[in-house]
């Protein structure tokens, strides 16, 4: 249906574009205006029947993006016409450079260096009613036909580095987009299995023991991994945009209403975790929610791995033009990048470094490293504007 509907709007479609019709009327006003001046200045008159040839000699250039080889052989023969038909000067007029450059442009350099030396040696060749042109004239005209063979060769070879370079720019845009991914599964897959693997030690400790905490642990558990596995689909469905919608929606991405439940869960984690908001709460827009919860889900997942039985504690503040969340341990004060060393205050380390680059998206920023009395300490703030401030 939608291939019929295509092929009837182009059979209604003109044969030539807009800037094919400018470029025509152009190129006939410039060779009008021309041969008006050279008319008089030679012969004490404009021929009427020159000017009609003049401008029809400019309608092939209707088609030259169909058939250039066809549209300069019409316009050369119109020109031959012209030459012979009265008295008229060796000339390069607009209508033969620009169908000239079109072949060049759209054929082979084979092709574009034979309808070159053509082009010059048809104008040439036309003018018997003039006295034979002389070695000025045939350098004049062969140089005019080496200059346009040679700008449209590099405009070929202009818009060719235009191409890559866009193309260039596209498949860095895939790997940024790739690597996003990379990050917000680390961030999924650290966080949750993290959770998963504590509450199943826990719930193997506990068989034996109070059998309530062994329920609460694998509810703990089961949610866990009901989240990691919704969330890893949302991230998947980016790579699969191209295929075809689902007919079920993804749940809403986590914001800042769910800082309150991932607190929670640190602490049946086995982290005793305290949440404090400061300042009048009031929405903030998803991709800013985001950020705030992957900085504090990210935290205290590297607290639960690498602080030790300390405990952590959540600051949200929300100010006039920002909004500020800190995240930090009483423990060790040291958290271990992927090679094994401590993290420097710098952030390395893929979870920091997902994190910084949230943050600097909004144009933020992001401290990360020892607190001042000990433990580790992640502190970011994030600017709003006037609109995202106005939010009450």
């Amino acid at each position: 249906m939608a291939k019929g509907s295509g092929r009837a709007a182009g059979g209604d479609a003109p044969p030539w574009t807009r800037n094919d019709a400018l470029v025509a009327v152009g190129a006939a006003a410039a060779d009008l205006i021309g041969f008006t001046f050279s008319s008089h200045r030679d012969f004490g008159y404009v021929p009427a029947a020159g000017c009609v040839l003049v401008m029809v000699a400019a309608l092939p250039l209707l088609a030259r993006r169909r058939a250039p080889v066809v549209v300069l052989t019409a316009v050369l023969l119109c020109g031959l016409l012209l030459d012979l038909s009265m008295p008229v000067a060796p000339r390069f007029n607009a209508t033969v450079v620009v169908a000239l450059y079109t072949v060049v442009r759209m054929r082979s350099s084979a092709v574009a260096a034979s309808a070159s030396a053509a082009a010059v040696l048809t104008l040439l060749a036309g003018q018997s009613t003039w006295p034979r042109p002389s070695l000025v004239d045939v350098l004049a005209m062969a140089s005019t036909g080496a200059i346009v063979f040679a700008a449209a060769k590099v405009m070929n070879h202009w818009h060719r580095d235009i191409e890559n370079n866009r193309r260039l720019q596209a498949d860095r845009a895939v790997a940024a987009e790739r690597r996003r991914i990379a990050r917000e599964l680390h961030d999924i897959v650290a966080h949750h299995i993290t959770t998963m693997q504590l509450m199943a030690g826990g719930a193997r400790a506990n068989l034996s023991g109070d059998q309530e905490v062994v329920r609460e642990a694998l509810v703990t558990l089961e949610g866990s991994g009901r989240m990691a596995l919704r969330e890893m689909r949302q991230l998947l469905d980016v790579l699969r945009a191209g295929d075809e919608a689902e007919e079920a929606p993804t749940a809403p991405q986590p914001g800042i209403g769910d800082l309150a439940e991932i607190v929670d869960e640190s602490r049946r984690a086995g982290l005793p975790t305290a949440l404090d908001v400061r300042g009048e709460e009031r929405p903030l827009p998803p991709s800013l929610g985001l950020t705030v919860f992957r900085i504090v889900q990210e935290a205290l997942t590297n607290a639960r791995k690498h602080a030790g039985g300390a405990s952590a504690s959540v600051r949200l503040t929300y100010g006039p033009e920002h909004v500020a969340v800190e995240v930090s341990d009483d423990g060790a004060g040291s958290v271990n990048g992927p090679g094994g060393g401590p993290y420097s205050g710098s952030g390395s380390g893929y979870g920091l470094i997902g994190m910084r680059e949230r943050v600097v998206l909004h144009g933020g920023t992001l401290e990360a490293g020892p607190g001042d009395g000990g433990g580790f300490r992640v502190a970011a703030r994030l600017p709003l504007t006037a609109e995202e401030g106005a939010l009450r």
